[in-house]
């Protein structure tokens, strides 16, 4: 990629930034020798131009400090400003997870964004590879732009105190046309579109037009990655994050941007405890205080639904390492039109829930349980499985009470007489024996 290709193209940057980029590449387009020393000396600090690589501290956690404006590689641009080439930074992340001492990843960022080339790649990478370990990001002062769209990627973000700076969901172009003097460019093209934009010439209309294109489709790209990122919609995103201003300290926890405050110290120290506790994806909260913001600005979803009352963020304190969860105190002083929200909608879910419970008690109804049925509809907690086996251990004990009742009811048993001792007297059996026995006697004496 040409320095003017970079320079020329589409940024997710704050604007001031981008300024300052175009002047260093002026000087140098110009064929100026640009004057590091005279930089540094007018900085008072030397150029931060290296890459850093990630370190890995106790527990297992590694950190990756990302610092500066983000460009795809390391070359002059970095050499000038200083910054994050996003090739070399994801080559770090996937480094980070397959190294074996590695058990999570903490990304301390610190930038205003950068060039909209390569940052989808390395948020990409991160998105995917969080689900592997756990990655939060961390921000002690600028998380901007295209800074935000990778930052956004990680299970979790934080920053670390009031004042620092998160946002600028937005993408700049720009057309410069600065004729030197005494030069003279002609182009041949083929194409309509091919120069539509010519850096040799005025911007037209129909340049514009596609300039503005080219940008609007990059943002909407924009949008739907951090929708993704936070588990949000990009309406909601539309509304409460992308309109291109910078949220500062809690407002940027308002809107859904970050997920609290909290130190890096306090990430790494939490992350090598247990890495666990950022193995899921938090998704963003956004406030009442966020939608009352929004709407005050003119900004409004694209489909404009009417405003739903939202569950604050976690109430925190920006002088400690803690986040605490919201009380319902808090809530109530905060934002007593959203307790009021929930206590209505809790109250319509559980007359709903009491209605069905009710319903299913009574399904299970025998004759002669009646009562029983009705005590355990209205006693608030039996549900109808319960209630059936309730109902049937009460015809099993009244069974038993009926047979019982019966058998007491019952006449008592007629005695039976002792079997006859003594054969009873036949008549006829009687003649029959005396004739044989006669008869036999006659035998004898023959």
């Amino acid at each position: 990629m040409k320095l003017l290709d970079l320079i020329t193209s589409p940024w997710a940057l704050l604007p001031e930034q981008l300024r300052e980029i175009q002047h260093i590449y002026a000087v140098h387009l110009r064929g100026d020798k640009i004057d590091i020393p005279a930089i540094e000396a007018r900085l008072g600090r030397p150029l931060a131009n290296e890459q850093q690589a990630y370190q890995v501290q106790a527990g297992g956690v590694a950190v990756l400090r990302l610092e500066g404006v983000m460009a795809p590689k390391a070359n002059l641009f970095m050499q000038i400003s200083g910054g994050v080439s996003t090739q070399m930074a994801t080559l770090q992340v996937e480094s980070a997870m397959a190294d074996p001492r590695v058990r999570s990843l903490v990304l301390a960022i610190d930038s205003p964004g950068g060039s909209v080339f390569g940052t989808p790649e390395l948020a990409a990478a991160i998105l995917e590879l969080s689900a592997i370990k756990p990655i939060v990001t961390v921000t002690d002062a600028t998380l901007a732009s295209a800074a935000y769209w990778v930052g956004s990627a990680a299970n979790a973000v934080f920053i670390t105190g009031p004042t620092v700076q998160v946002g600028s969901i937005g993408v700049v172009a720009s057309h410069n046309y600065d004729p030197r003097a005494g030069a003279t460019t002609t182009e041949i093209t083929a194409g309509k579109y091919k120069r539509i934009a010519s850096s040799t010439a005025p911007l037209s209309e129909d340049g514009r037009a596609y300039i503005q294109g080219q940008v609007d489709h990059l943002y909407s790209v924009f949008v739907d990655a951090v929708a993704t990122h936070r588990g949000t919609t990009a309406d909601a995103v539309l509304a409460h994050m992308a309109d291109g201003r910078i949220h500062i300290g809690q407002q940027a926890i308002d809107a859904g941007l970050v997920d609290g405050f909290a130190t890096l110290d306090a990430i790494v120290s939490q992350l090598a405890a247990d890495p666990g506790d950022f193995s899921t994806r938090r998704k963003a909260r956004i406030s009442a205080a966020s939608a009352t913001s929004a709407q005050s600005a003119g900004v409004q979803p694209a489909t404009a639904p009417a405003p739903v009352p939202v569950l604050p963020s976690a109430h925190v304190n920006p002088q400690k390492d803690i986040i605490m969860p919201i009380t319902r105190e808090q809530l109530a002083a905060d934002a007593p039109e959203v307790l009021a929200a929930i206590q209505t909608e809790a109250t319509a879910a559980g007359a709903t829930q009491e209605r069905e419970r009710i319903a299913a008690v009574r399904a299970q109804a025998l004759p002669g349980h009646e009562a029983l049925i009705e005590a355990l509809a209205f006693d608030g907690k039996t549900t109808g499985a319960e209630a059936a086996m309730a109902i049937l251990a009460a015809e099993k004990q009244q069974r038993s009470a009926q047979a019982a009742a019966l058998a007491a009811d019952a006449p008592a048993p007629v005695q039976l007489a002792p079997a006859a001792t003594v054969a009873a007297t036949n008549p006829e059996a009687a003649a029959a024996d005396a004739a044989i026995a006669w008869l036999a006697s006659r035998r004898k004496a023959a």
